[in-house]
């Protein structure tokens, strides 16, 4: 089998070295792909939102079996135009890819369907926007309605915050046209878990659940990022929650986006709160969130592309999908000033002996070296019978990793460590 892989980032990398496992795999395409990538696939110079390209390369290489990974193409409607040409996604289409690309859309599904999640209020006027915060409840959360690369949510802690950030997206378009409506939502409080979960639209078959960190520094400091690190699974996500979210939030969402003529098909994230009052949706997500991927995957005992193909044909009830009871802990190391401004072009060293536990995320080759070049740059990640274990052995190969102006937070997994003894 020929397959093809939208994407040049971490989790794509992720992807491809699971699917590479099945041993019908004769070839791997990734556009873009990266440096790192490249190791494991074809890389073919094509934005992973130029879907006209993307098309015409499928077809033109005969390509049998496409994954769409980032949110832009699947919002875009990539694998509606893949499909019209007969190449069979995993991915949602336009209409499903909805549940992350509007804010708004999925505020207001939830509402309809009663999918517990924070109470909001929905703006397109600036000015009502910032009469509102005049007596909102304090902190609170401001969400761009549109994509912004991970970045468009800003928690407000004084009334102020939440003004500029309000101005920012709504005037200023810090995050373009998504900021043309926003979300002003309450906020919530307790311990948040990452769950991914494939589904055809009829079952839903969630992963090992994982902790994100978000923030830039040590003790969650600092800005907010795509992710410095993941671990799996999440300590406080227990066996009695889960049963709950099944009940109460993961089934419901999927029947709610039939009911919404909005099949999905794919992976869906969700996002959760674990508040006082049981869990809440933060955030929905149309595909395999980045690092949580780079910890999860490897925990899939089942063959991706067997599981994959089951949410596309519609049978994922017949197939099996088992995890690994070990731990995960992906290290992300980054270059340094990410998430704002950062240089790049620097050689990267990453020992033969532990590269199939690394996941690159920004690199290129230039002259037969692999040089940074991102802001993510590669995320370590390693499994082992408990978490200390794998926190342990995720920063040994961080140490053995070396390219200039590197930068990681040295706390991955701490706070999970910390549950598990509570």
């Amino acid at each position: 089998m020929k397959l093809l892989v939208v994407g040049g980032g971490g989790r794509e990398h992720a992807i491809i070295k699971k699917l590479k496992e099945n041993k019908n795999v004769e070839e791997i395409f990734a556009l873009p792909g990266n440096g790192g990538i490249a190791m494991d696939a074809v890389c073919v110079n094509i934005s992973a939102t130029n879907i006209p390209e993307i098309v015409e390369f499928a077809v033109n290489n005969n390509i049998d079996y496409a994954v769409v990974a980032p949110d832009d193409p699947l919002v875009l409607g990539c694998v509606d135009a893949l499909e019209e040409k007969g190449i069979p996604c995993f991915g949602p289409k336009a209409n499903a890819a909805i549940i992350e690309g509007s804010k708004v859309f999925s505020k207001n599904l939830m509402k309809k369907y009663g999918i517990p999640t924070a109470q909001y209020e929905v703006f397109s006027d600036m000015k009502k926007a910032l009469d509102y915060l005049e007596t909102a409840p304090i902190p609170t959360v401001i969400k761009a309605d549109g994509l912004a690369l991970g970045k468009g949510v800003i928690i407000a802690m004084t009334r102020e915050e939440a003004k500029q950030a309000v101005i920012e997206m709504m005037q200023d378009k810090k995050f373009g046209k998504s900021g043309d409506n926003i979300v002003i939502e309450e906020f919530l409080t307790g311990p948040e878990v990452s769950v991914l979960s494939f589904t055809d639209g009829k079952t839903v078959v969630p992963m090992i659940s994982s902790m994100d960190h978000k923030r830039a520094g040590n003790n969650d400091t600092g800005l907010n990022t795509g992710g410095m690190g993941t671990v799996a699974p999440n300590p406080y996500y227990t066996k009695e929650i889960a049963d709950e979210c099944m009940k109460k939030i993961f089934l419901p969402t999927v029947n709610a986006m039939n009911a919404e003529g909005r099949t999905f098909k794919g992976c869906l994230y969700f996002g959760l709160m674990l508040t006082e009052k049981g869990p809440k949706v933060i955030e929905y997500n149309c595909r395999f969130g980045d690092p949580e991927t780079q910890v999860v995957l490897p925990l899939l005992e089942s063959d991706l592309l067997t599981v994959m193909q089951a949410t596309t044909n519609g049978t994922l009830a017949e197939c099996d999908v088992t995890f690994s009871e070990k731990n995960a802990c992906c290290v992300i190391m980054a270059s340094k000033g990410y998430p704002e401004s950062y240089d790049k072009g620097f050689e990267m060293i990453i020992p033969q002996s532990i590269s199939d536990n690394v996941y690159v995320a920004g690199a290129k080759i230039e002259n037969g070296k692999l040089l940074t070049n991102g802001g993510r740059v590669l995320g370590a990640t390693a499994i082992a019978d408990t978490l200390q274990d794998a926190i342990d052995s995720a920063y040994s190969m961080v140490e053995e990793i070396t390219f200039e102006n590197a930068y990681y937070r040295n706390d991955i997994g701490a706070k999970a460590l910390k549950a598990g003894k509570e």
